[in-house]
């Protein structure tokens, strides 16, 4: 595809709204030029504030507290540190332990390095969770997967009424926590008020509570408060988290694993 400057980055904004989030890589495949041309087209789109330039790609524009992307559009972006975040995750899991996994696409990569655990009881309200388990190989290691049932929502999480109630009758020994945002002010939150209280009841039915987040997820504040800063025993993040806002979550949160990519 030969197309003028102009042209690409009206595909690469399309491409962003349709998608919600794109891959440099992918970009350059579809336009057939080199990333670093499509990285500069993406510095373009960026001042002009037509799409948000992210590491290792984009995302669209105008993102208020209620708005959710869909977990195909969060599962491209932060791959390194979501895989950096997700292993030393799994390191706080012993074989044989009850543990419970939010939806989430942080929560989805740790499941998939999980499923070679064994012995496993794991509790989710995420279908993909529960799908990498299957997938992984986990049936043949004695691990038994435990998926809620609810209404779906566009981040995969099954929530609402019926998830609340199963999960209200477990007692798990950690909890796995994704979240679209956390800040001093806000705590861990969500842009979607029902996803709050599955998640509240899944928190609650854990003895400790690991949430697991990137860098990119500071500052970012959904419309619900999960849960206080304080109220996680670890939080597992990455090394491209600021000094400064490492030295708040320090403050408040018991125990800050901070991942590094590439290693």
């Amino acid at each position: 595809m030969s197309l003028l400057a102009e042209q690409r980055r009206e595909v690469i904004v399309e491409q962003v709204r349709t998608r919600g989030a794109v891959r440099v890589s992918e970009l350059a495949d579809h336009l057939g030029v080199s990333e670093m041309t499509v990285r500069r087209d993406l510095d373009v789109l960026a001042r002009r504030r037509l799409v948000d330039k992210v590491h290792g790609g984009a995302t669209a524009v105008g993102e208020h507290t209620t708005s959710e992307p869909g977990f195909a559009a969060k599962s491209v972006c932060e791959l390194e540190e979501k895989d950096a975040i997700a292993a030393a995750a799994a390191e706080l899991v012993t074989p044989g332990a009850a543990i419970g996994l939010s939806a989430g696409t942080t929560t989805w990569r740790l499941a998939q390095l999980l499923a070679a655990v064994p012995r496993l009881t794991v509790v989710t309200n995420s279908v993909a969770v529960a799908d990498a388990f299957h997938t992984g190989g986990a049936d043949g290691r004695g691990t038994t997967v435990i998926l809620t049932g609810g209404v779906r929502t566009p981040s995969e999480a099954l929530v609402g009424p019926v998830a609340i109630t199963a999960l209200r009758s477990l007692n798990l020994e950690t909890v796995f926590l994704g979240v679209h945002g956390m800040s001093a002010a806000a705590g861990f939150s969500t842009p979607n008020l029902t996803e709050r209280d599955t998640n509240r009841a899944l928190i609650e039915s854990g003895s400790r509570l690991v949430v697991v987040a990137d860098h990119t997820k500071w500052g970012t504040v959904g419309i619900s408060t999960i849960a206080e800063l304080s109220e996680a025993d670890v939080l597992v993040t990455d090394s491209g988290l600021a000094d400064a806002d490492r030295a708040v979550l320090e403050g408040e949160v018991d125990h800050v694993i901070i991942a590094r990519p590439g290693r």
